[in-house]
């Protein structure tokens, strides 16, 4: 991280380029012509940073789902102790609702960015809400039929 500090506080002053492009470690003609904003022939690559899908940029859809994702991951930082210092089923169901809903928004944003196409997109995304209904199903019924999960993570502390 230091490295990268330190690269950044010499490449923002003027010549900063010149300084990389003189630099043995980045020579590769791909890497050189990056840095120049020009075409390497015979480089098929792209040259551009893939971002999240911008369908819902500016949405009210989208500033709802951010804040909602806010609300979820500040309940579970009370729900945490919560469970520590009074575990009942309430808690539980709480935190099974919650850590599904959080691991699945985190999982759908990391398939966003890392699945490319639509279809397979979609196919994905498919079986990220299937694991995430039996998660939310297994947590429910670990909940019901056994200790629950704070009992159970109690449980593992003492071991």
């Amino acid at each position: 991280m230091a490295v990268l500090l330190k690269l950044g506080v010499l490449c923002s002053g003027q010549g900063g380029r010149a300084l990389l492009l003189r630099n043995r470690v980045v020579q590769p003609a791909c890497v050189s012509a990056f840095l120049q904003d020009q075409r390497t022939p015979g480089w098929h690559g792209t040259q551009h940073v893939h971002l999240s899908p911008s369908h819902h940029s500016g949405s009210k859809a989208a500033s709802l789902h951010w804040t909602s994702e806010r609300v979820v991951s500040v309940l579970l930082l009370g729900l945490l102790p919560a469970g520590y210092l009074s575990p009942c089923s309430a808690v539980d169901y709480s935190l099974a609702a919650a850590l599904t809903l959080h691991s699945h928004w985190g999982l759908g944003q990391v398939v966003t960015d890392y699945v490319h196409g639509d279809a397979s997109q979609k196919a994905v995304k498919a079986g990220l809400l299937a694991v995430s209904a039996l998660t939310f199903a297994g947590l429910c019924y670990f909940n019901y039929h056994d200790v629950g999960i704070c009992r159970a993570v109690a449980m593992l502390w003492e071991l």
